[in-house]
């Protein structure tokens, strides 16, 4: 029943390929879903580039029709329908081209904002695997900038498509005004047709590495400020800066590569296009001393010979479109993690019941839960320790289907997690994690944000019980302070997530890490808060990522995770007497000592007892661990 997610896999080149091998396919899908949105906008676009092309290729010959009409007669009457012919034809041309224009700018506009939010949902979707190919710098610029590029492209296909009927029109126009002068240009399409190839292919090999070496940048960029103040505290701004910028020279050497391609093409465009604009003067000149063509047919020739070698126009929309498949490829990563799935059906009435069968993760190539089998029984408060990377912030993520586990299941109330629709599953279960991000504007946004906002009555008794109240009445707006103008704690912060878990029902709360920046007397506030009915409800299932002992030891079960697997289980008194456990809490990576109750020297003692990996132990939860968890006061003030 539980969805599976694929081990991460490093492509040969992760800007232009997918994991299959298959060079932007999802992108190139993704390309053709952005045609299909925008189809009625992109007809209209090639058909105003289409008319517009149609009135420049009869412009030449009605300019021809009315010179050697001015000339036989300047005075007739047909002479100044002729002139009135040229003026209307050239004030529609304007007219088309600003036309062309403005709804160009209106499809790219509307495209780039479709992509952007298909690009956003699925990542947003993917959730915690959207991460795994591609750094966070890397994953904005591909769904920010290279989203702007390839949304162009179903506008600059519609652009590029009539752009070639100005050449092929302007060399059939010369076709029907001599034959001999098509045949003269004809002679000269060979080498227009070498410079357009190797124009294609060096820009599109050239465009990819430059895009690669922005998204480099960005990813590194981020990661630099996600940590300014340990690089500043270290002291190696200037090792940092060189790190950031490593990829500086290769992104020069594309934009220069870039910039050649185009001068190069230029250059033999400006060499090749005037000598086959003058090899058709020249004919027509011929023509002309011979009594074949007129003086104004000799004009419009001149002027077809320009709009057949309108290389210049075609070269750019071709620019365009190159562009804008080489962006869309690199969305070939964003859109190899699958979404998250999710079921139609809701949760029946339960007491939040949590069960994990043989849960297994892979993160890296690396199995990080090995076949955990747990039983949680509603309302009771679990505690996962173990040293770092032991799994325990991956089995946090599984339990609420954060993440998908790669075999085994998830039970919530004896039903699949992935069975449940998206809005039960978030109701059932909410989240306080280590470093929270402060989402929704306002201090009570952040509080109210949740699958339904909750009211400001709520948001303010939810803040109490994790004791922010106190702190955020002290800001200039209370709770209508802006969370960019609210100078915050490290523990402030995490009390204002445990507020916004608090503030939302639910059956299942796992709290990742949450409360390892409080001071001591706060946490037990908290956790007396967790143990009772929060906010009036019933009491929930608590799942509790601990690195401090106190913690696990008012949990009613602690599970102790070694290396993804369950190592041993049972209430923290009895897990006490192990050295191995005892020495979890004294590991470097704690962040806190322990505040733990004296137990008896077994350090000759066994390491570990027998126990089954399995924790279906009801009578292990008969009556809370009073002597270690005392029950909530009623009403806790924060301090």
């Amino acid at each position: 029943m539980a969805s599976s997610i694929p081990a991460d896999t490093t492509a040969a080149d992760p800007a232009t390929t997918t994991p299959d091998g298959s060079a932007g396919r999802p992108g190139e899908r993704l390309l053709r879903g952005a045609l299909r949105h925008s189809a009625g906008r992109v007809v209209a676009v090639f058909w105003f580039t289409t008319a517009s092309a149609a009135v420049g290729l009869a412009l030449p010959a009605v300019l021809g029709r009315t010179l050697d009409v001015l000339l036989a007669d300047p005075h007739g009457a047909e002479a100044r329908r002729w002139v009135l012919a040229s003026a209307g034809l050239t004030c529609l041309l304007v007219v088309l081209d600003a036309l062309d224009s403005l709804l160009t700018g209106t499809a790219n506009a509307r495209s780039i904002a479709w992509l952007r939010r298909r690009l956003l949902r699925h990542t947003l979707s993917a959730g915690t695997r959207a991460g795994r190919r591609t750094a966070a710098g890397d994953l904005v610029t591909r769904l920010v900038g290279n989203a702007a590029q390839a949304g162009t492209a179903p506008t600059a296909l519609a652009s590029a498509l009539a752009a070639v009927i100005t050449p092929v029109g302007g060399l059939v126009a010369l076709a029907l005004i001599d034959p001999w002068l098509a045949l003269a240009f004809v002679l000269g399409l060979p080498l227009l047709a070498v410079l357009l190839r190797s124009f294609v292919r060096d820009t599109t090999d050239s465009v990819a590495r430059y895009q690669h070496s922005q998204g480099e940048i960005a990813g590194r960029l981020v990661e630099a400020l996600g940590g300014a103040r340990t690089i500043a505290a270290a002291g190696t701004g200037g090792r940092e800066r060189a790190r950031v910028l490593a990829p500086l020279p290769e992104l020069s050497r594309q934009g220069h590569r870039m910039w050649r391609v185009q001068g190069r093409s230029a250059a033999w465009a400006a060499a090749i296009v005037p000598l086959l604009q003058i090899a058709v003067v020249a004919v027509a000149g011929l023509r002309l001393t011979a009594g074949e063509l007129s003086v104004g047919s000799l004009l419009a020739a001149a002027r077809y010979a320009v709009l057949a070698t309108g290389i210049g126009m075609l070269v750019g929309h071709l620019n365009g479109l190159v562009r804008s498949r080489t962006a869309a490829r690199r969305f070939a990563p964003v859109l190899a993690e699958p979404a998250t799935a999710y079921g139609t059906r809701s949760l029946p009435p339960g007491d939040g019941t949590l069960e994990l069968r043989g849960a297994r993760a892979v993160r890296g190539g690396r199995e990080v839960l090995c076949g955990v089998d747990l039983v949680v029984p509603g309302g009771r408060c679990l505690a996962v320790v173990g040293r770092s990377g032991s799994g325990k912030s991956t089995l946090a993520a599984i339990a609420g289907r954060l993440a998908d586990p790669d075999g085994g299941e998830v039970l919530l109330d004896g039903v699949p997690l992935p069975e449940l629709t998206h809005d039960a599953l978030r109701r059932a279960i909410g989240y306080a994690f280590e470093r929270p991000a402060l989402l929704g504007g306002t201090i009570g946004g952040t509080i109210a944000l949740g699958p339904a906002p909750s009211p400001p009555g709520r948001v303010v008794e939810a803040a109490r019980a994790a004791c922010a109240d106190d702190f955020v009445r002290l800001l200039p707006d209370g709770y209508e302070t802006p969370v960019a103008d609210a100078p915050l704690s490290g523990g402030e912060t995490q009390r204002l997530g445990l507020a916004r878990a608090f503030a939302h029902e639910g059956r299942v709360l796992i709290l990742d890490d949450a409360t390892s920046s409080l001071d001591t007397v706060t946490e037990l506030r908290v956790t007396r808060a967790l143990a009772g009915r929060l906010l009036g409800a019933r009491p929930r299932t608590r799942v509790i990522v601990a690195h401090r002992a106190a913690t696990a030891a008012r949990a009613d079960l602690v599970v102790w995770l070694e290396d993804g697997r369950v190592r041993a289980a049972g209430r923290h008194a009895e897990l006490w007497a192990l050295d191995g456990y005892r020495a979890v809490f004294a590991a470097p990576d704690v962040p806190d000592g322990p505040d733990v109750p004296d137990g008896p020297d077994v350090s000759d003692g066994p390491d570990v007892p027998e126990r089954p990996n399995v924790l279906d132990v009801p009578d292990a939860f008969d009556e809370p661990n009073r002597s270690e968890a005392p029950q909530a006061d009623g009403g806790v003030q924060g301090g």
